[in-house]
């Protein structure tokens, strides 16, 4: 097993999730079996209550562990399935030491940091890394493990001198470090800094790790004169002194890393047997970025919710609308709407806030997706709007509702807030054989997709709905529980229960994303009627590789998005 750590230096928020998930795409392409471990230094056990301000979006994986976004970035460059134990926290280390320490399993020694903390650490990625990934259930060859934070920080203490111990431990030729750093340029001067960088390294050499890579992060490619002086004063080559400049597209940062020589060096450094130059999946990561920088065509979605002031609170939602957006050639154009402002409310408090909100939402074509919260809310305008059921609400939002139609789910616990949601894959039952939804999923008689809710559409009163046209056209195993609402007679007004952002890839789209992209761009109707093809324009060359190292060239294409 070969691990490569990833650390950060001079400022959070750097870069090194997409950094990482680069990494591991180049060594991927050359035929290597890549996992990645995600290691977050605060206590709480899981980012599942944390507000999505914090540090943007919750992910959900298969496993229904609720994870740091950057697990996403990971599953969707590698495209690869993590578990809950593929992101490290502080307090999953310390929760899992002090159970030991209560049954006895220390035999009345004192339990310190070092070594028991730090020892904890190592045998928890030694073990997570030999999980597998991939559907074929193989080890993975190489680890990629990104430490959050800034190196400094006082929170990340214990896995610095984790690793500092680990890279002893599984010897050197298996060990690398990659430090990213900031090389700042200031608009008064124009010039590129490097004494932070100079800085940051000399801290985490200080703390017994010497970086093999200097990733520095720069608005502008590095000045050859730059390069050389973080060489000398980094104990580096100015080889190992890598540019990673802004992009048109985070697609181009693999071949930004591949064109510095990255795969070389890590052949040499790790003693990988492969060959040097990264294989065909490269060229599929290179077309991507071509059509990115080339797109004319503009199509404009409006994103409803509450956490909009920050765009990576809905990180996964905008990598699948921009997924399905490139797939027909079209540039993405988001318009976040706060929620709130189109309360009644605001109208009295923010007037122009609130007519400049509903000229947004107004701007754009009547198409319709809504996921979770979004599903929930779809069903009571139906009930108030078309049923007459006035005061029909969420019993999240009026517990005493008369016409309860979404209801908190029975085994949910209201007393615990972490973990006790509906979470991870689910199936879904298609119940319809005319389902715009179906179809767009390859015409299957069921999916799998991720879940994370609290509460549910009241099953009682579904047969209200459909005789007025709204069906619910998935439900679970079960038939208890809704899963999937259409419309009749509308273009596309889709709702479903579960997050199928989580799943989708820049290859392949997520199928609810990618039927609103289409009706948005007016191509739902002729993409239909062909099957669920795309034209031979929107198709992806018979060049671009696999997403995994052994498949086919055919998988790329578009025949349908089951």
């Amino acid at each position: 097993m070969k691990y490569i750590l990833v650390t950060g230096g001079v400022i959070s928020g750097i870069g090194k999730g997409i950094i990482a998930s680069s990494i591991g795409t180049i060594l991927k392409s050359c035929g290597l079996r890549v996992t990645a471990i995600k290691i977050d230094p605060y206590i709480n056990i899981d980012a599942g209550t944390f507000s999505p301000y914090e540090h943007g979006e919750v992910f959900v994986l298969d496993d229904g562990g609720e994870v740091d976004l950057d697990l996403g970035n990971y599953e969707r460059f590698l495209d690869i399935r993590l578990t809950r134990d593929n992101n490290l926290t502080t307090g999953k280390i310390y929760q899992s030491v002090i159970n030991k320490e209560r049954k006895g399993d220390y035999l009345g020694k004192t339990v310190q940091v070092v070594p028991h903390i730090t020892d904890a650490i190592q045998e928890w990625v030694m073990r997570q890394a030999k999980v597998s990934v991939d559907e074929d259930g193989v080890e993975p060859q190489v680890c990629v493990i990104e430490l959050g934070g800034t190196v400094g920080d006082i929170e990340s203490m214990p896995f610095i001198e984790a690793f500092r111990q680990f890279q002893f431990k599984v010897k050197r030729e298996n060990f690398c470090n990659i430090h990213v750093s900031l090389v700042p340029q200031p608009s008064t001067t124009g010039e590129q800094k490097t004494k932070p960088t100079q800085n940051s390294v000399r801290e985490l050499r200080g703390l017994g790790l010497s970086p093999d890579l200097i990733m520095c992060r720069c608005s502008t490619p590095l000045e050859t004169a730059v390069k050389e002086k973080i060489s000398m004063f980094c104990h580096v080559e100015p080889t190992q002194v890598i540019c990673v400049h802004d992009v048109s597209s985070i697609y181009r940062v693999p071949l930004l890393l591949e064109s510095q020589g990255v795969v070389g060096y890590f052949c040499t450094r790790l003693d990988l047997p492969v060959e040097t130059r990264a294989r065909k999946m490269l060229t599929k990561w290179k077309e991507m970025s071509d059509r990115s920088d080339r797109l004319l065509e503009h199509v404009s979605i409006a994103l409803v919710g509450k956490y909009t002031k920050l765009s990576d609170s809905y990180a996964s939602v905008i990598k699948a609308l921009e997924h399905s957006a490139l797939a027909i050639n079209h540039k993405l154009e988001v318009k976040y709407i706060d929620s709130a402002d189109l309360e009644a409310a605001t109208l009295q408090e923010e007037p122009v806030k609130y007519h400049d909100a509903w000229h947004k939402l107004c701007d754009v074509e009547t198409h319709r997706a809504s996921v979770c919260l979004g599903m929930q809310l779809a069903v009571c305008e139906f009930a108030r709007n078309v049923l007459g059921w006035a005061d029909a609400n969420s019993t999240e939002f009026e517990p005493e509702s008369k016409h309860p139609v979404v209801i908190e789910m029975p085994e949910h616990n209201p007393e615990q807030m972490g973990g006790t949601m509906r979470l991870g894959k689910r199936r879904t039952i298609f119940k319809s054989n005319n389902s715009v939804i179906r179809k767009l999923y390859g015409d299957v008689e069921f999916v799998d997709e991720r879940h994370r809710h609290r509460f549910e559409v009241n099953p009682d009163l579904k047969h209200h709905f459909e005789e007025k046209g709204l069906q619910f056209v998935g439900e679970d195993v079960d038939g208890e529980r809704m899963e999937v609402i259409e419309l009749e007679d509308h273009g596309y007004f889709v709702g479903v229960q579960y997050h199928p952002e989580f799943t989708s890839r820049p290859i392949k789209p997520s199928p609810p994303y990618f039927g609103l992209l289409l009706a948005a761009a007016g191509k739902l109707q002729s993409y239909l009627l062909k099957g669920c093809r795309l034209s031979p324009r929107d198709t992806y060359s018979d060049r671009s590789g696999g997403s995994s190292p052994d498949s086919e060239i055919a998988d790329l294409k578009y025949p349908s998005l089951s």
